[in-house]
């Protein structure tokens, strides 16, 4: 097992209410803490999952948290425990959380020995053969994404979570939301060994 200093492509998101139309609200993560009490369950109380099918939210961008959010609350996203989790939410409390998440430490996981060099492969420069684009074009080398364009921070998240988004994405079970909808294209085009090797080797990224 081995930590590694590359990147992969997860997660594309699309565009938030919040952050496209009250650029002048911003987060307090002192009141964030507070208000992500209830989050801690699924979540960690730093943002850091003991789950591996529940992300870590730890160093996440606030645009992408609270972009998320607002996609469960008006269902654009569906689960039922989010959604009831967002429902009662103002825009200040999302951005609360947000920047008290986007504040901690991803905690970075390991990755298996006998997957990097596939995952490396399929992050850096995708499968020709079947037109699967890589991966770094949106998440960057480190995989640190690109608040701006909404793109995730995907270094350290849990390779059981982000397996399952490809998966949702490809069977639809996950319905493509603004800049979301290259991810649907993306995971049509991989097989379920491809999606596990990006997956364990994003989890070891730093």
């Amino acid at each position: 097992m081995k930590k590694l200093t590359l990147s992969l492509c997860i997660l594309a998101l699309g565009s938030s209410t919040a952050y496209a139309t009250n650029t002048d609200l911003t987060g307090d993560a002192a009141n964030g803490k507070t208000k992500s009490v209830s989050c801690a369950g699924c979540h960690g109380a730093d943002g850091n999952s003991t789950n591996p099918l529940w992300p870590n939210l730890a160093g996440q961008h606030s645009s992408v948290i609270v972009q998320q959010l607002e996609n469960f609350q008006s269902a654009a996203r569906q689960d039922p425990l989010m959604t009831a989790q967002a429902k009662p939410l103002s825009t200040q409390d999302m951005l609360d959380i947000a920047a008290y998440f986007a504040s901690q430490t991803t905690t970075i996981g390991e990755a298996g020995e006998e997957l990097v060099a596939s995952g490396e492969k399929i992050y850096r420069g995708g499968n020709k053969e079947t037109g699967l684009p890589a991966c770094i074009a949106c998440h960057g080398p480190q995989g640190k994404g690109n608040p701006a364009a909404k793109y995730p921070s995907v270094n350290g998240q849990k390779a059981g979570y982000s397996k399952k988004q490809l998966v949702d994405y490809k069977s639809a079970a996950r319905k493509p939301d603004g800049n979301a909808a290259i991810m649907r294209d993306v995971a049509s085009k991989m097989s379920d060994d491809e999606m596990k090797a990006v997956a364990d080797y994003m989890q070891g990224l730093y």
